[in-house]
């Protein structure tokens, strides 16, 4: 059986003027947004794809357009350690969040049925977003779906009539 080498990745590697912050603080919460693995102060990377690779581009350009530097690499980690170490990081940070909606749903026991649908409807949405960013699912991407959908389902218990 062939040994399974390391994959290819994508990485942006960039530097931004400390002042102002905003710009700093504005790559980041792309980058965030994007599910990176961080390698380094200023060095990011995801799986290598043509979308991953056009995700990085474009905040390298946002980069340079900060009055920064950046650039994009194409690389294979020189072993399955070293990839399994970046994987674990970005699973873990996805099963934060999707650990998040867990226990945002569970906080919906006893709620009434509008408030229900109301919290269900922001969950779904979120769950689409840490999707969307969840290279290397981890168990509680399908805790979380089958949370925000029994909210979604289930009624709230009738309240009984006062005596």
């Amino acid at each position: 059986m062939p040994r399974r080498q390391p994959g290819h990745w994508v990485l942006l590697c960039y530097r931004l003027p400390r002042e102002p912050s905003s710009p700093r603080i504005t790559v980041w919460r792309n980058l965030k947004r994007l599910g990176v693995g961080q390698l380094a102060d200023g060095l990011v990377t995801l799986p290598a794809d043509a979308r991953t690779r056009e995700q990085l581009e474009w905040i390298a350009e946002q980069v340079t357009e900060f009055g920064g530097e950046a650039s994009i690499w194409l690389a294979q980690p020189a072993t399955l350690a070293q990839e399994r170490q970046v994987i674990d990081a970005m699973t873990a940070a996805r099963a934060g969040e999707y650990q998040s909606v867990i226990d945002d749903a569970a906080a919906m026991d006893g709620s009434d049925d509008r408030e229900r649908l109301r919290v269900a409807s922001r969950l779904a949405a979120e769950l689409g977003r840490i999707e969307r960013r969840d290279f290397f699912p981890p168990a509680q991407r399908e805790r979380a779906r089958a949370a925000v959908k029994a909210i979604a389902t289930t009624q709230a218990p009738a309240k009984r009539a006062p005596r």
